[in-house]
């Protein structure tokens, strides 16, 4: 077992309902409806968000746009870190870096988030996209964030 698996296993969620919570946030931000992502995997500590290829979310050179890759895996992140958080908060993100390792050339882009440590009211999670064809995955970037719990803040629409 990877180290990442083992923190994963490690992770108790505060909320039982933490998936349908993630899943009903996620359908309330309309920028992944606009790209069309969709969230895959909900798991304590883990989120992970799939994006298909459209030339409308490329650059130039027909590759995925490294805002369409940061903006998936921040959110997968994010998410990771909210399956975490208590009843009654919401998550923002208060910083993320990302590598660009390799160009987002392929069929989907797959974001996988995960909390590397869990805190009151910060959160440290790591991120890795994938851009898959044919079934084969080619690591394109890695992120890491800080994420803030918002007390007594529910997570709604506005």
């Amino acid at each position: 077992m990877r180290f990442a698996e083992r923190q994963m296993a490690e992770f108790t969620p505060k909320v039982a309902d933490y998936a349908d919570r993630v899943r009903a946030s996620f359908s309330r931000q309309g920028v992944m409806g606009l790209m069309g992502a969709s969230v895959s995997a909900v798991e304590p500590g883990f989120v992970e968000i799939r994006l298909p290829w459209r030339q409308d979310l490329t650059q130039q050179h027909g590759f995925f746009h490294a805002g369409v890759t940061s903006t998936i895996v921040d959110s997968a992140g994010g998410y990771a870190g909210y399956t975490l958080f208590p009843e009654n908060s919401s998550v923002v993100t208060v910083e993320f870096k990302i590598n660009l390792v390799a160009p987002a050339e392929g069929e989907e882009l797959i974001a996988r988030g995960r909390v590397v440590r869990p805190g009151r009211n910060l959160t440290i999670c790591s991120g890795e996209v994938f851009v898959a064809t044919d079934n084969n995955e080619t690591l394109c970037a890695i992120m890491q964030q800080t994420l803030m719990c918002l007390h007594d803040r529910p997570d709604q629409p506005a």
